[in-house]
């Protein structure tokens, strides 16, 4: 059996414990985190600037966030905390790169601008990335402006980049499918026949734009009426047809042990838009950390925020915004 020599391994736990210390007071005195807001017609949005410091104009990433109650660091009440989309501005500051990550209405601080989800919709979460949008690009510390979505925030990104007037695109596990299918297929392998068979009325209903008041209790946590306005208006999209109409140079990106959003979602965005970069991470899960594939052993880190992000996923990210910007002569 070896030796383990106790005082070493001691000596070198300090030593990168200052380093690290050392290296978040180097970032702090580089980089200025403030509060901001946006007023819109509906109430008040509420985010965080992460600025590095320079003497010249930065380019500005607009962080989006995944479905549900998620907040501006990409935690979610319901989903755990790992401080995703903070640890994601985080590695972009290092990089001079800028970042506002927000609380979508009806989150967090944000939750007062629309407090009863019936009044959420697709096309509300779309202007209000527009309007941020609107407020980077009026900034004179910022020169280029990167939506980066996650999840279905890759697909308000989508839809937001054109009034936006993106310089670029990042999609993170976003999804190809429209999600009826995907919700049919999913539910497909865990619901009995005569309760698929209710769903399966709801949604295509649900498609049709017709709201459902009646809804089974098995069913209430996807279908239940206060949900059923923003699902209509999720389900008029088409992913991969809004990825496909991007006029800006756009990275995919995609963790290979993603249990939310399939590979193959990233290859159907590749076919939908050619010209996109593909950057496929090795073991990477929905959150954007090393995982094994199987499900359950993935679930601990939904709730871990010291995990750290994958090395790769911020280097492709600030790869492509720079190569991006050398195209466009930036």
């Amino acid at each position: 059996m070896p030796t383990c020599h106790y005082p070493t391994l001691i000596m070198l736990r300090a030593l990168l414990l200052s380093l690290t210390l050392i290296t978040g007071l180097a970032q702090a005195s580089t980089t200025r985190q403030q509060p901001i807001s946006l007023d819109t017609d509906q109430g008040t949005l509420y985010g965080s600037l992460l600025v590095p410091q320079s003497d010249k104009p930065l380019p500005v990433a607009l962080l989006i966030a995944g479905s549900g109650p998620t907040d501006r660091d990409g935690n979610n009440p319901e989903g755990g905390h790992n401080d995703a989309l903070k640890k994601l501005a985080q590695v972009l500051a290092r990089n001079g790169i800028a970042s506002l990550r927000y609380d979508k209405r009806g989150v967090a601080a944000s939750r007062a601008a629309t407090p009863d989800e019936k009044d959420l919709s697709v096309e509300r979460y779309v202007a209000d990335a527009e309007g941020w949008a609107r407020l980077l690009r009026d900034d004179p510390r910022f020169d280029r402006l990167i939506l980066i979505g996650h999840s279905e925030g890759a697909l308000i990104a989508s839809l937001a980049a054109p009034a936006s007037q993106a310089d670029a695109l990042v999609s993170i596990a976003g999804p190809a499918y429209p999600i009826g299918q995907v919700l049919d297929m999913q539910l497909a392998m865990r619901l009995p026949p005569q309760l698929l068979a209710e769903s399966r009325h709801i949604l295509a209903n649900l498609i049709r734009g017709k709201l459902q008041p009646q809804v089974p209790k098995e069913l209430q946590a996807i279908y239940r009426p206060s949900v059923q306005p923003y699902l209509i208006s999720l389900l008029r999209q088409d992913p991969a047809e809004n990825f496909a109409a991007l006029q800006m140079p756009a990275l995919i990106v995609q963790g290979t042990h993603d249990a939310q959003v399939s590979p193959d979602n990233a290859e159907v965005l590749k076919q939908a838009k050619p010209d996109a970069e593909l950057a496929l991470i090795p073991d990477m899960n929905h959150i954007m950390r090393i995982t094994p594939a199987p499900w359950n052993e993935q679930l601990a880190s939904y709730d871990d925020p010291q995990l750290p992000l994958a090395r790769a996923l911020g280097e492709r990210i600030v790869a492509f915004i720079r190569s991006s910007a050398e195209e466009n002569g930036r």
